[in-house]
């Protein structure tokens, strides 16, 4: 037997070689991948309804293949374009043997006899219709069969067919003439959408509508008579009406699908993503941005962009970059705001306050210095121009003061605070530090919303993860924001004890910024137990050119930014009357539960002095247990309250050299240095310290009783020319802890006068650099350099 195929195989050994050829062509006939045309790109949100889409690169709307073919779409389609499509491997003799047969007997093309799979080869190959591509048609149509599924196939033909105009695919047609996704089609939009790929040129749905209508009603009877539905079913879905002119789609994320797009530049193949976006919280925040812009546009304000972030996972959850009317040429809506660099204002304050904690540098209500203030030519003002001469940390991070910021920022340098805001997702300070300098903690680089949202997501997010961790830290909590519903991010670190900033100073941090007054409300809000708890920060750039405002709870992290994309600066365009109002808006869209809990494994208690906030030293008197970060245990004792030696009266303060020891009364004094006190007895309670008993020596009694307010050291300072050519005069102004002092004034080392009990001086010191010293009667003695500008020369 062997022998005998052996001799058949050799005699026919050409046949056989010649059919292996033929089957390896037949198996190479078709490309792996059929349709290379560019498809549109789509971002859904969460549910997968459509937020928006660009047309494709070659203009039409193409949208990317979808892998469910809606069930009344392939009932309709087989039924009027291939009834034996499930039977058949992608050729229909019956058919085929009908068209044959009526093209014949009418002399012309009637019938073309094929079958859907051979439509989708015919799409794949776009050529000529003649008998040789049919004869083509029809091997690939069998050769896709072998490849595909049925369901496969008809997705093929479901997102590749002609539907009239630049409209390709089933998806792109049902959005561009029904407004709606596919699957929400009823039977008479589907029909109608079946029947546009038979003859797209012919039958479009701005005219010929007649056609078009017998042909849509013609295959709902069909429907009929196959048991697809029942009369009723038919005669109701005939009564729908047909398609008009095309629709506009959707543009509720335009700005998110920019970044889609610039994202996936190198990738042309996925151009559709299911985002993380809510799509009715989408619509809610643009109508309330769109709401407030109507008045920002009266002060000339133009944009406006909002984010919500989910904090468990960081995913965006509302994306509005900006005020979306591309028509309006003025409005630069096409600009990302979202992803663009802006100067955050104070927006990153309450970063420094919880580093400081976590660093043992700050107790939460330690007072800071609130005085006039220049560091090497740097001169930070508050905004309402005051100064409180000292102030407890969380209150001047509530009241968003900037002089005790720059000196926070000043102690715990600037260096640091640079590289920390690297670590904590802060990538768009390219500079190096020093070009950022003490600026930076009032706005003095730049930073995306994005980038700053998500930072406080990271920090709200190792707030809630502390339990769970069981008081240990992830590094992985810290991570940007996304927008991809399936993106996953893989843990790469393991636990640890050491965090980048402690949350006990977040806890902190978030508590001081909780008790910001809300605009409008005046504090009235804390009376109602139904509002919700929010920790939030406002920021306003320098010249009025940015409004923020960023709000934090347990769930959710909302920032709003208003402003113009152009840069310029309007009055009033400050974050707490702009952008804080729209942030509060959209949180009561969204449902909060709840509040951070106390990591009080993460705390220690310790006793901090009433009025200073520090550690307790051995001269506070009036103390407070209170719990505070673990770092907190090395923060430094209280350097405001000293021993004061009076006299046995108690109205003088004496030293050894003019008082017996025994007749001496000793008390703790909380004593404030001289420019500190002199802002702060203005605004509380103070007792300033006796003066010295006359004759008596301070000898070496700690402390300086005098000090210049204002110039400060190396002050450059404009004097502008009066209105009688002359310059103007330039006031000095000095304090002394005895009230009454005298001082001595020498400019350039001439007296020019005494003042006592108010220390106030004109003086025009002529352009140029000068030398002030000031004496008091004890010859204590306070020298400082400054400079007088010439207007003239300088400019």
């Amino acid at each position: 037997m062997k022998e005998r195929l052996k001799k058949w195989a050799i005699k026919r050994k050409w046949w056989l070689a010649g059919l292996g050829v033929l089957l390896i062509a037949y198996y190479f006939c078709l490309p792996r991948k059929l349709f290379m045309a560019p498809t549109s790109y789509v971002v859904e949100d969460s549910n997968g309804e459509l937020l928006s889409a660009a047309i494709a690169g070659d203009g039409q709307w193409r949208f990317p293949g979808d892998k469910e073919v809606p069930a009344k779409f392939a009932a309709c389609i087989t039924a009027y374009e291939d009834k034996r499509f499930y039977y058949h491997w992608g050729v229909d003799p019956m058919a085929m043997g009908r068209a044959i047969r009526q093209n014949f007997g009418g002399r012309k093309v009637v019938s073309g006899g094929s079958t859907i799979t051979m439509q989708v080869i015919r799409l794949h190959r776009n050529q000529p219709r003649n008998l040789w591509q049919k004869l083509i048609e029809t091997i690939q149509a069998t050769r896709l069969e072998f490849r595909y599924s049925k369901k496969s196939i008809l997705g093929l033909y479901a997102a590749n067919a002609p539907f009239g105009g630049n409209v390709v695919g089933l998806e792109a047609a049902s959005w561009r003439y029904y407004g709606r996704k596919p699957a929400q089609l009823s039977w008479g939009e589907m029909a109608a959408l079946a029947v546009l790929p038979n003859s797209p040129a012919l039958v479009h749905p701005g005219r010929n509508r007649q056609t078009l209508l017998n042909k849509r009603n013609h295959l709902l009877e069909k429907l009929r008579d196959n048991g697809t539905f029942d009369s009723a079913t038919c005669d109701l879905a005939k009564l729908e009406p047909i398609p008009d002119e095309p629709l506009a789609l959707p543009q509720l994320a335009p700005h998110l699908l920019d970044l889609f797009k610039t994202q996936q530049a190198g990738n042309k193949e996925d151009t559709r993503v299911r985002s993380s976006i809510d799509g009715q919280l989408q619509r809610n925040v643009i109508d309330i941005l769109y709401r407030h812009h109507a008045g920002f546009r009266a002060n000339g304000i133009n944009n406006a962009a909002a984010l919500v972030l989910d904090v468990e996972t960081g995913n965006a959850l509302s994306y509005v970059g900006n005020i979306y009317s591309p028509g309006n040429v003025e409005l630069e809506s096409y600009v990302d705001v979202v992803q663009a660099l802006r100067s955050p204002g104070s927006t990153l304050k309450p970063l420094l306050y919880a580093a400081m904690m976590s660093d043992g540098q700050l107790l939460p209500n330690s007072l800071v210095p609130d005085v006039p203030t220049q560091i090497a030519g740097y001169t930070p003002q508050n905004f309402d121009l005051d100064y409180d001469g000292a102030v407890p940390a969380s209150h001047a991070l509530s009241r968003s003061l900037n002089i005790p910021a720059v000196r926070m920022l000043q102690q715990y340098r600037y260096q640091r605070f640079h590289a920390l805001l690297r670590r904590l997702g802060i990538t768009t300070f390219t500079k190096p530090a020093n070009h950022y300098g003490l600026s930076m903690i009032l706005g003095g680089g730049g930073t995306t919303l994005w980038e700053l949202t998500g930072v406080y997501a990271s920090l709200a997010r190792t707030l809630l993860h502390m339990e769970q961790h069981e008081g240990k830290y992830d590094e992985d909590d810290y991570h940007p924001p996304g927008y991809k519903l399936s993106e996953t991010r893989p843990s790469q670190h393991k636990l640890s004890p050491y965090g980048i900033i402690d949350a006990a100073s977040i806890w902190y941090a978030f508590q001081a910024m909780e008790d910001v007054m809300r605009p409008g409300e005046e504090m009235l809000w804390q009376q109602f137990s139904s509002s919700q708890r929010v920790a939030w920060k406002t920021g306003t750039s320098f010249g009025f050119r940015d409004g923020w405002a960023i709000g934090v709870t347990p769930q959710y992290v909302v920032g709003v930014w208003v402003g113009n994309t152009d840069g310029e600066g309007r009055p009033g365009l400050v974050g707490v009357s702009t952008a804080a109002p729209v942030m509060f808006e959209i949180f009561r869209q969204l449902r909060t539960t709840g509040w951070f809990d106390i990591p009080s494994s993460l705390m220690r208690k310790i006793n901090v002095c009433r009025q200073s906030g520090y550690r307790a030293g051995a001269y506070c008197e009036e103390t407070d247990s209170v719990m505070v970060p673990a770092a907190g245990l090395r923060s430094v004792v209280c350097p405001y309250h000293q021993l004061v030696h009076l006299d046995a009266t108690g109205k003088y303060r004496v030293t050894a050299a003019c008082e017996l020891p025994q007749q001496m009364q000793h008390k703790s004094w909380f004593v404030l240095p001289p420019a500190m006190e002199y802002y702060y007895r203005s605004k509380h309670l103070y007792e300033q310290l006796p003066p010295f008993k006359p004759g008596c020596d301070t000898g070496d009694e700690p402390g300086h009783a005098m000090d210049l307010i204002y110039p400060r050291p190396n002050a450059r300072i404009y004097v502008p020319l009066e209105l009688g050519g002359e310059r103007g005069e330039t006031v000095f102004r000095a304090t002394h802890r005895n009230p009454d002092a005298k001082i001595f004034w020498h400019l350039d080392n001439a007296f020019v006068n005494t003042t006592a009990n108010f220390h106030q001086l004109a003086l025009r010191p002529a352009p140029g650099k000068h030398t002030l010293t000031l004496v008091d009667e004890a010859g204590e003695q306070v020298q400082i350099q400054f400079e007088i500008l010439d207007r003239e020369k300088d400019q």
